[in-house]
């Protein structure tokens, strides 16, 4: 059976053996620490901390593939968007210009541009992964009570909760209807691109009919259970924290302390080897 993007991966690691709590801590602290920065060597030591904790939670890269294959796609395209709308920002921010290719009008190319542009693309390349992995060891009840009990109201958890567990029913109706349609003579993975464009369409009516009928049943079970009548409510998978989730949240916030210290020392979030 294909595996599900972005849906949760049960693994006997010690990153699922941390609570919700823990692991949105970390990760808005590492998200913090990597997005204030541009320093090359704060973002190499955050970029070697991800690839570690992405190998020891025994996610597998192709249970992961498409959506870090798809990233890596959006950010070599955000850093071609950021060449072609300014190819000078990099001499801009480094305060210097040391030529490299003499393009055609002001498409030219530095060291600085190209370092700078470096620098953008490891920042997604640092902060996807773990994000990636936040999401994939996180059960969604779980991840809903860590977010009420950092102070969210707990009907915004509940939505963002049903939201994660939707992801791979959505994935299991799309393959039902495109198995549906291919064994009717309509398949979107042969032919020419626009052909497979609109057997797309053909897939995504009726996924969104099948889509507005499950939130209705799920919206009149939520009603005849009383939901939202209280304004506190228990979590069925709350985990209390252990001595493992306070050295984690202590590791993550060390590695943010030291990403503003090294960051900022200078007054600069860039690092000027130039």
């Amino acid at each position: 059976m294909a595996v599900e993007m972005l849906g949760y991966i049960d693994k006997p690691s010690p990153v699922h053996r941390l609570t919700g709590t823990t692991k949105l801590i970390g990760f808005i602290l590492f998200t913090t620490a990597t997005m204030f920065t541009y320093d090359t060597r704060v973002l190499l030591v955050l970029g070697l901390f991800s690839i570690g904790l992405f190998s020891i939670s025994q996610i597998r890269f192709k249970e992961v593939r498409f959506v870090l294959v798809f990233t890596a796609i959006f950010v070599l395209l955000n850093a071609l968007a950021v060449y072609l709308f300014e190819p000078e920002q990099g001499v801009v921010i480094y305060g210097t210009r040391h030529l490299l290719f003499e393009g055609i009008g002001r498409f030219t190319l530095t060291a600085e541009q190209a370092f700078y542009m470096f620098n953008l693309i490891l920042k997604y390349s640092v902060i996807v992964p773990i994000a990636v992995l936040f999401l994939v060891t996180t059960h969604p009840t779980e991840f809903a009570s860590s977010l009420n009990r950092i102070g969210v109201p707990y009907k915004v958890a509940f939505a963002v909760s049903l939201a994660l567990r939707y992801i791979p029913d959505v994935q299991q109706d799309f393959r039902t209807i495109a198995d549906a349609q291919a064994a009717r003579g309509v398949a979107v993975t042969q032919g020419p691109l626009w052909k497979r464009a609109r057997h797309s369409l053909q897939i995504l009516i009726p996924l969104l009919f099948t889509s507005l009928e499950r939130i209705e049943t799920v919206s009149n079970a939520m009603d005849l259970r009383g939901f939202g009548a209280d304004k506190k409510r228990t979590w069925y998978n709350q985990r209390a924290m252990t001595r493992i989730d306070y050295i984690a949240i202590g590791i993550a916030l060390s590695l943010t302390v030291f990403s503003f210290i090294v960051t900022f020392y200078d007054g600069s979030r860039f690092y000027n080897p130039f």
